[in-house]
């Protein structure tokens, strides 16, 4: 039905609402400001399981939705993984790739995670792909 070349992806997205404020390079921090994050990740892989899916929207959901609840309302910038060398969107899609399983059962894997800071301005991490 599919050749091997075949590749499918999902995506999922959330949002949470969070302060931050970036180091300049002279260490000066400017002002402390909230954003409303547009995250969206993206598992994929090259075959689909026997149900016909590359993997489950729900559970991506539910473990997106958790993870961003953790962020909902925080100082980014108070969080270890965030406190240096900024709290800006790409180490927010890094934190997030972090705490996300990398594999969901059979071959999905975690391609992208993008974050939207403000309108049309969209940082994405690409994790590597498993060996």
């Amino acid at each position: 039905m599919h050749e091997p070349a075949d590749r499918f992806e999902i995506s999922v997205a959330g949002q949470f609402a969070a302060t931050h404020q970036l180091r300049y390079p002279d260490g000066v921090l400017e002002p402390a400001h909230e954003h409303r994050w547009h995250v969206t990740v993206t598992y994929g892989g090259t075959a689909l399981n026997d149900v016909g899916i590359v993997a489950d929207f729900d559970a991506v959901r539910s473990q997106l939705a958790e993870l961003l609840r953790s962020l909902e309302g925080q100082h980014l910038n108070n969080l270890p993984e965030l406190a240096r060398p900024n709290p800006s969107a790409e180490c927010v899609a890094l934190l997030v790739a972090r705490r996300l399983p990398s594999t969901l059962p059979g071959a999905a894997y975690l391609r992208c995670v993008a974050v939207e800071e403000a309108p049309g301005c969209v940082a994405r991490y690409f994790p590597a792909p498993p060996e």
